[in-house]
């Protein structure tokens, strides 16, 4: 949510923000709300005011009243003491139906994009940087779906048959290469100060508002919402690791404070009927280990940087090519100011895919949730929340699978993999 002050002062850069990302939004009728909220405001408080003084009077009155009931004077201070009552109950109903209509406007605004964000759709992306070399086979390479099944690790059509589409079974080695994933990330992550969590998978209704995550029908459409419990499945782990700290207030001394977390997620994908549609790609339900950054406003600039620089750190230990993207305006999140993606190069496909993400959402979920931080001086501050991708399991061990398969139709084990596998290679069992 964006800060009122902040839209009364900067109105047109309010509307350019929302124009870059594609929102309609009347920021006229926010600032018309706005500003007669602070008129009502105004009276109230110099009708407060007055009413006070009356108060004062009317106790005046009874003290000095002698006989069965005060004298006419003092009943036209007490009756118009009931009207400024009944006054203030008026205005107080009227700013508290301004505020309602306010809110509603404010959920629809996005987060504003920074300035070095690059304008207009996915077409605009710009890839800042490769990394490692796409691997040149003397075969001609088969997708994940293909090794998976020929090695007996990845079942979709027996998950179909239990689950529907867009479901898969992780078997055997593939199993393995999950929790070896898991543990690299973990590991990796606890060395630079993140702390390991497994957060809830169901958020409340009002809390997944707060993340920003469902203000759209197209959000809705990709979310699972139970309306009975009033609760919502995650499709990412940020999703409640963000909101752990709602109504809270940290000290300067905490921050940074980083969360690595592993967690299940589930996406309806409404959105991407016939899309992907092939393997364990897009799918239902799927696991990730992800990252999450509480910081001072000051600090997330760097703090984004510094997730950035983790994921890469994390694709190059795999030793798997990949690019990294800064996302134009119309391909962003709603509540994201500057989001990087890392496409990693899948030979079965011919093409880099997207597998992770870094978000700087500013304090814009931080003002929807209320999580703060006190300064030195004593005042409390809005902190800065960041998000980024670990390892998406499904799509990490797709990559895996068709960057490192052999012509024999084994797949080679990355080497920070071998450790925790216990094997250089995947082959079918006997």
């Amino acid at each position: 949510m964006l800060d009122i002050k902040f839209i009364r002062e900067n109105p047109e850069k309010v509307k350019e923000g929302c124009k870059k990302k594609n929102v309609e939004v009347d920021i006229g009728k926010i600032l018309e709300l706005d500003k007669r909220k602070r008129e009502l405001q105004q009276q109230i408080e110099s009708l407060r005011a007055r009413h006070s003084d009356t108060s004062t009077q009317i106790g005046v009155v009874l003290r000095n009243t002698q006989g069965p009931g005060p004298v006419s004077a003092g009943l036209e201070i007490i009756s118009r003491g009931k009207d400024e009552k009944k006054e203030i109950e008026k205005i107080e109903k009227q700013i508290e139906e301004i505020e309602g209509g306010v809110k509603s406007l404010l959920v629809q605004l996005p987060n504003l994009p920074f300035d070095d964000v690059p304008v207009g759709d996915e077409s605009k992306n710009v890839v800042l940087r490769q990394w490692g070399k796409i691997p040149k086979f003397a075969f001609e390479p088969k997708d994940h779906l293909e090794l998976g099944e020929a090695l007996d690790i990845i079942d979709v059509k027996r998950a179909a048959k239990v689950s529907g589409a867009r479901f898969g079974y992780l078997k055997g080695d593939a199993a393995l290469l999950e929790f070896a994933l898991v543990e690299l990330a973990m590991k990796t992550a606890t060395k630079k100060g993140f702390t390991p969590i497994i957060p809830p998978v169901f958020v409340r209704s009002e809390i997944m508002q707060g993340m920003g995550y469902v203000d759209t029908p197209e959000d809705l459409a990709e979310r699972y919402f139970f309306e009975k419990d009033g609760l919502f499945l995650v499709g990412t782990g940020e999703q409640s690791v963000g909101p752990m700290y709602a109504d809270e207030i940290f000290e300067e001394s905490e921050l940074p404070k980083r969360y690595v977390a592993f967690s299940t997620c589930f996406r309806e994908e409404a959105g991407s009927y016939g899309k992907d549609t092939r393997g364990i790609l897009r799918v239902h339900q799927f696991d990730k280990v992800e990252l999450f950054s509480f910081v001072k406003p000051e600090d997330s600039r760097k703090e984004h940087e510094f997730l950035i620089a983790f994921e890469e750190k994390l694709w190059q230990a795999l030793k798997i090519p990949y690019q990294v993207v800064h996302l134009a305006t119309g391909d962003m999140s709603r509540p994201s100011a500057s989001t990087y993606d890392i496409e990693a190069w899948m030979p079965g496909q011919k093409k880099y895919r997207e597998v992770s993400s870094a978000s700087n959402v500013t304090d814009f979920q931080a003002r929807r949730l209320n999580i703060r931080y006190r300064t030195k001086e004593g005042k409390p501050e809005f902190v800065h929340m960041l998000n980024a991708t670990g390892f998406p399991i499904g799509r990490t061990i797709i990559a895996i699978l068709e960057n490192y398969q052999q012509k024999d139709g084994s797949v080679k084990i990355p080497g920070a993999l071998q450790g925790y596998m216990g094997k250089e290679k995947i082959e079918r069992p006997a």
